[in-house]
């Protein structure tokens, strides 16, 4: 069973795929092959014209996707895409893809954690909020940080933790100071 409740288009497949992955023992190993997939799609405009085309039909894309996966990539990976082009869903596969991981991340244990600020982070300020976080997200977890910077919001800093965020920047602040009425 998936370690995520997701729903839609995506996580149908993306559940199906990791459901048969699991059973297959080659979680990592369709992952990273989905991964290709995504950036190929992302790379070459030919691949992506071909995922993304209605104009060729679903027998023609089953042949294509045979040609090119089949002896090269798992077993897994090569029924996903057969199955994505029979039922004519080739272009969702970048975002299969991504959901994929997502799964993978919850099996993990990881925590994605963006972490915006107004300058660049020094190195003892990231692994303080990076530790300050780990509480927040509980034992067993690992918290994967990304940084960004924004000098819009002033001062302050904007942390996103999944699907929660906070923002505790210096622009928020100004903003609901000035929309409080005198």
């Amino acid at each position: 069973k998936p370690p995520l409740d997701l729903h839609g288009l995506h996580a149908r497949y993306a559940n199906a795929t990791y459901v048969a992955a699991s059973k297959g023992n080659m979680l990592e190993t369709v992952e990273n092959e989905l991964a290709g997939v995504k950036l190929t799609a992302s790379k070459s405009a030919a691949f992506k014209s071909f995922l993304d085309n209605p104009l060729i039909s679903r027998d023609d894309k089953e042949k294509g996707i045979a040609e090119m996966f089949e002896g090269k990539v798992s077993v897994v990976t090569l029924n996903l895409m057969m199955t994505l082009a029979g039922n004519a869903r080739l272009a969702e596969a970048p975002k299969i893809a991504d959901t994929y991981s997502q799964l993978m991340k919850a099996k993990r244990g990881e925590v994605e954690a963006t972490i915006i600020s107004a300058d660049p982070l020094t190195k003892a300020q990231q692994n303080a909020v990076e530790a300050a976080m780990k509480s927040q997200v509980g034992a067993g977890k690992k918290v994967v940080l990304s940084t960004q910077v924004d000098p819009a919001i002033l001062g302050g800093l904007q942390v996103q933790i999944g699907d929660q965020f906070l923002d505790l920047s210096v622009g928020s602040k100004i903003d609901s100071i000035s929309r409080t009425p005198v």
